[in-house]
Formats: C-alpha cells, structure tokens, sequence
C-alpha cells in the first residue's frame, strides 16, 4: 500500500474542468490527486518571426509555478524565468505540438499557460495532459468560428510519471514518493501508442532494461486511462480512437 492509499499501478484521482478560464479561447483546471494547474490557450495571429510566410503555424506553452502553491513559499519567477521553468516549458510546448498539425493550423501562433495552483509531484505531466485539452478546445473554437478549414487536431497526448521504489514499479508520483524513489521517469504518449518524450533518471540504483520495460508498460496504461479523462471534455468534437 502506497503513501496516498493506492495500489502500485493506480493514478491518483483525476478530475478535469473545461473552461476553468473564460477569457482563454480555451482552457481548464486539471487536477492530478492535490496537484492543481490551470491550462489556458492563446490564440495569436501572429506566427514567431523564422515562421512568417512558411504557410504553418506554431504551438509554445509557458510554465509557472505560483509562491504558495508549495509547502513553503517560492519566489515570483521574472519573465526569464528559471533554468526548471524553461525546460518544463520546452517540454510541454514540443508534447503539444505532437498533437497538432500545423499545416492545418495556417499561420497562427498558440500559446497554452500552464500555472500550478497547487503542487503535490507530477506538475508537469499534469500539465501535459491539462495543455491538450485547454489546445483541442482552442481548436474547436477556431474551427467553429470559420477560422481554419479543419480542425488541426490530429492526435490525443497525455503524459504521467513512473517510479522505482525498492523493487516495485509505481504509477503517477505524488511529492512524497517522488523524493523517495529511486528512480523516476517521465513519459509523453499520443493515443496511437507512441512516445512523445521519455524523461528517466536513477538518484540511487541502476535500473535494468527489465525494469525499464515495466515503467513503459505501467506508463502506457496510465495514459490510456488519461486519454478517457481527456475524452470525457473533448470528445464530442474529437473522438477518442
């Protein structure tokens, strides 16, 4: 029995508000067991300089992490922000843009805001898989609105956290057994079953290719389960396949 009461392979509760932001073309609050991320989606009519009359457009994310929403208070980040946020950032805007074909988009510019209300472990996959949805309601906005010809969604993605703690494999990471374990990895899929992006470091011992086989096996039922989430608020303009 784990810290929270789960079972090894059991996500912490999930829950996922669609238009938690109204102002957003699209948006919600994600919640991943205390963990708490409000994804908004931007939508600019203008594309990044190097992008400007290649016909596509661009899809980036900005993470950020509120003062209280750890145990104890973290500095407001200034617009640089720091090295963490930057390559959280980086990682959400590349998973996203795997959900879009940009073509398709036309030369328009997303921008999806991920802010942590709340942290409890696995911020950034939470807003992985928070960012695809606040973006698919953005795009059904567009779509409806005329704004593009076909919606540009090609694909879910979803993201979740796998650990190694004394042998046994653990699925969705709450803060508590993320600085305990000794290994932890993060996983990006789409809903077709291929990687996005595969994030795995060992703090203490080595693990085996045995062993890293059982992550992606854990992490490949965590996000199907996470896809039905997504579903539950897009699926009556994007089907889940």
């Amino acid at each position: 029995m784990r810290i929270d009461g789960r079972q090894p392979r059991q996500l912490r509760p999930v829950k996922i508000t669609p238009h938690a932001s109204p102002y957003a073309e699209g948006s919600c609050l994600i919640e991943f067991g205390n963990t708490r991320v409000l994804c908004a989606a931007t939508v600019d009519s203008l594309v990044p300089k190097w992008l400007a009359g290649a016909g596509k457009g661009w899809v980036t994310a900005e993470y950020g992490m509120l003062p209280r929403s750890t145990h104890t208070r973290v500095s407001r980040e200034k617009a640089a922000g720091s090295g963490r946020t930057q390559e959280i950032s980086r990682l959400i805007a590349r998973s996203l843009r795997a959900a879009v074909d940009l073509r398709l988009l036309g030369e328009k510019q997303v921008i999806v805001d991920c802010d942590v209300i709340q942290a409890d472990g696995g911020t950034r996959t939470a807003a992985v898989t928070g960012g695809f949805v606040a973006l698919a309601l953005a795009m059904h906005k567009l779509k409806t609105a005329g704004l593009v010809a076909q919606s540009p969604l090609k694909q879910y993605v979803a993201a979740v956290s796998v650990g190694l703690h004394r042998g046994q494999t653990l699925l969705d990471l709450c803060y508590e057994e993320d600085s305990a374990v000794e290994t932890d990895a993060n996983f990006v899929m789409t809903d077709s079953g291929r990687f996005v992006e595969v994030q795995g470091t060992a703090e203490g011992e080595a693990f085996s290719p045995t062993e890293l086989q059982q992550m992606i096996e854990l992490a490949t039922a965590g996000c199907k389960d996470l896809f039905h989430r997504q579903a539950e608020a897009v699926g009556s303009f994007f089907p889940l396949r």
